[in-house]
């Protein structure tokens, strides 16, 4: 198992300032968020980052957020082969892509079988990744189609985050252990239960995340982890560094002292 940075865990810093504080602090590789950083949509300058700072690559986080509706263009195939290209060119294992949204109706329509068609054709994995519902309670609005829920689909592959299970209520150790081969990645975090996606620090929070990599553990998991914690509010890049520095030592602490 390798963890890893995600280059939206230094946010509102640069692609490039999670390349430098991943190696700062030893970290085995970055997962690149496709974000409006256009640095994070030019693979050239990604190249330049992993040469310059020694730091590979990952994973492609496919720009998969409201706010990135646009990057990479408007069409949804288009923007996970584009994804595909730019792990392919960076040697990237990992394409991480959400569900559609319930409006893309004809893309979530043949969300399940494009994606086996698309990885047919590569060595790269397409992990879905698990979602939420947008309101939590007896109201719950579904905003993913076919569902938020990933083990409700035949994905080959798939991303398990802990965040993400705190918004739904889910239990990440049942939902990793119903996945079985299929979970394919992990985005570390934690969080409180509240109707929001917290991307805590690991230990802050009441996921379980303890038990879910003593898991990963006993059963052999051979992806990678990757940090994705959300440090916006921190004043300045020493903090940011310490909870990033917290965050990989948690994991290597609880991955049984792995080191990459």
């Amino acid at each position: 198992m390798r963890i890893g940075l995600s280059t939206s865990s230094v946010f509102p810093e640069s692609t490039a300032a999670a390349f430098e504080v991943a190696a700062n602090l030893g970290y085995d590789g970055v997962e690149v968020m496709v974000g409006t950083d256009a640095m994070s949509q030019d693979e050239n300058a990604l190249l330049h980052l992993r040469d310059h700072y020694g730091v590979e690559v990952l994973s492609i986080h496919s720009p998969c957020l409201l706010i990135t509706q646009r990057v990479w263009g408007t069409d949804s195939w288009g923007k996970l082969q584009r994804a595909q290209q730019v792990a392919e060119k960076l040697g990237a294992a990992t394409v991480v892509v959400h569900p559609p949204f319930r409006w893309q109706r004809e893309y979530a329509r043949e969300f399940v079988e494009g994606l086996r068609r698309m990885e047919s054709e590569t060595s790269v994995r397409f992990a879905v990744e698990n979602m939420y519902p947008w309101r939590a309670g007896p109201g719950r609005l579904g905003a993913y189609s076919p569902d938020w829920d990933v083990r409700n689909h035949d994905y080959t592959h798939t991303t398990l985050d802990l965040s993400h299970t705190s918004v739904s209520g889910t239990d990440p150790v049942e939902m990793a252990r119903d996945l079985g081969s299929r979970l394919a990645h992990i985005h570390l975090a934690d969080g409180t239960g509240a109707p929001v996606d917290e991307h805590l620090v690991p230990g802050r929070g009441t996921q379980p995340v303890v038990e879910l990599l003593s898991e990963l553990v006993a059963t052999g998991f051979r992806g990678d982890v990757i940090a994705e914690v959300g440090t916006r509010r921190a004043p300045d890049r020493g903090v940011r560094e310490a909870d990033l520095a917290e965050t990989l030592a948690f994991a290597r602490t609880h991955l049984g002292g792995l080191d990459g």
